[in-house]
C-alpha cells in the first residue's frame, strides 16, 4: 500500500514537472518564432533594410528629379542658358530702341534746313511764319524728342519734319500736356509715311481749339532706322 501511495504522488510531481517545462517550452517556441525569427525587428522588415530612406527611394537615387522639376535640364548651363545670354557661339541680340533722343544745337541740322524749307512751301498755308528755331535731335530707333509750345487762340499751325539717312520713318503729333486719365490724348498726328512728316497740311492747318492759350507736347518720333531728324514748326 505504501508503494502504491509513493508511485502515485511521484507520478503526479513527474507529470507536474513535465508539464510546466513543456508549458516553457511552447512559450519560448512562440516567442521565437513570433518576435525573435523571421518577423523581429532589424530583419527582413527592419527600416533601413529594403525600405530605409537612402536605399531605392532616397532622393538622387531610383527617385531623382523628373524632368520639369527643378535641377533636372533647366539649370542655367545646362540645355538652357541664363535668362537674358545667348547660346553660346551666338552674338548678342541688338540692341532695341526707345526712350529720349539726343537733343542738338539747330546748326547741327543744317543738312536738313532746304528739306524743311521745301515742306514748309508746298505744305504750309501761304503767309505762315517759321515760329521759334528748329528742333534737331539725334535718334537711334523707336526714341522721342519732346518739347513743349504754346498754341495760341485764333491761330493754326503746320509741323515739317525731316530725317538724314538712314533714318527711314518719321513721325510728328501734338499731345495734350495734362491728358485725361485712360486716355492718350493725342490732339493731331501726321497721316504720311517716310523719312519726312508733315501735320497741318494746308489748307487745313492745326487750329487751337480753344478760345486761350493752349500748352501742348510736340512729339517728333523716329520710328525707323537711326541718325538726326530736324523739325520746324510754323504759326498762321
Amino acid at each position: 500500500m505504501r508503494s502504491f501511495i509513493l508511485g502515485v504522488v511521484g507520478c503526479v510531481v513527474l507529470t507536474s514537472v513535465v508539464g510546466c517545462k513543456k508549458k516553457d517550452e511552447d512559450a519560448q517556441t512562440a516567442g521565437y518564432q513570433q518576435g525573435g525569427y523571421g518577423q523581429q525587428p532589424g530583419y527582413g522588415q527592419q527600416p533601413g533594410y529594403g525600405q530605409q530612406p537612402g536605399y531605392g527611394q532616397q532622393p538622387g537615387y531610383g527617385q531623382q528629379p523628373q524632368p520639369g522639376q527643378p535641377g533636372y535640364g533647366q539649370q542655367p548651363g545646362y540645355g538652357q542658358q541664363p535668362t537674358g545670354q545667348p547660346p553660346a557661339g551666338q552674338p548678342p541680340p541688338a540692341a532695341q530702341g526707345g526712350g529720349q533722343a539726343q537733343p542738338m544745337d539747330p546748326s547741327l541740322g543744317a543738312a536738313a534746313q532746304p528739306i524743311l524749307n521745301q515742306l514748309a512751301a508746298a505744305e504750309a498755308p501761304a503767309g505762315a511764319k517759321p515760329m521759334g528755331g528748329s528742333i534737331v535731335g539725334n535718334f537711334q530707333q523707336g526714341q522721342t524728342l519732346e518739347s513743349q509750345i504754346q498754341l495760341q487762340p485764333g491761330k493754326c499751325y503746320t509741323v515739317v519734319a525731316a530725317g538724314l539717312p538712314p533714318v527711314s520713318e518719321v513721325n510728328v503729333r501734338f499731345t495734350a500736356v495734362t491728358p485725361i486719365p485712360g486716355s492718350a490724348m493725342v490732339l493731331a498726328q501726321d497721316q504720311g509715311t517716310g523719312p519726312q512728316a508733315v501735320l497741318g497740311k494746308k489748307p487745313n492747318c492745326y487750329k487751337n481749339p480753344a478760345p486761350f492759350a493752349l500748352p501742348v507736347n510736340l512729339i517728333i518720333e523716329a520710328a525707323g532706322g537711326s541718325g538726326i531728324v530736324a523739325t520746324q514748326v510754323y504759326e498762321k
